[in-house]
């Protein structure tokens, strides 16, 4: 989407593995892309979802 601004996962190293990136600044929608794969798709989440997935990846993990 035109204007995200991409950020990689806090919980990524540096050695190029599984790793996520988030574009949190656009209105009502939170995206996230593949690192290794930019143009492969990008999933799409509402702010209230992604705080769930977050919370709940949190209390797991």
């Amino acid at each position: 989407m035109t204007g995200a601004q991409w950020r990689k996962s806090t919980k990524s190293g540096g050695n190029g593995g599984n790793c996520v990136e988030v574009a949190d600044n656009l209105p009502g929608v939170v995206l996230v892309r593949d690192t290794k794969d930019r143009d492969g798709g990008t999933l799409s989440f509402s702010p209230a979802a992604w705080r769930g997935l977050v919370d709940l990846a949190k209390s797991v993990g």
